[in-house]
């Protein structure tokens, strides 16, 4: 699970992020993080949409290399 300082610098920098669901790529979300709680974290994508998901994905910097999840 991601923690809160992770997140406050993703949110301060405004860098964009990619959140990692599962093995397929197409399934990730890329975005701009805007809020948090204890079990969800708000991603603003580029279409202007807001997205809930869960603090348990995997996040990254949208610039890293996306790593790859053994099932």
């Amino acid at each position: 699970m991601i923690s809160d300082d992770q997140l406050n610098a993703f949110r301060i920098s405004g860098e964009l992020v990619r959140v990692v669901r599962d093995n397929m790529e197409s399934n990730d979300v890329k975005g701009i993080v805007v809020a948090w709680d204890e079990e969800s974290v708000m991603v603003r994508r580029p279409n202007k949409r807001v997205v809930k998901l869960s603090r348990t994905y995997i996040y990254i910097a949208a610039s890293e290399e996306r790593p790859t999840l053994v099932e």
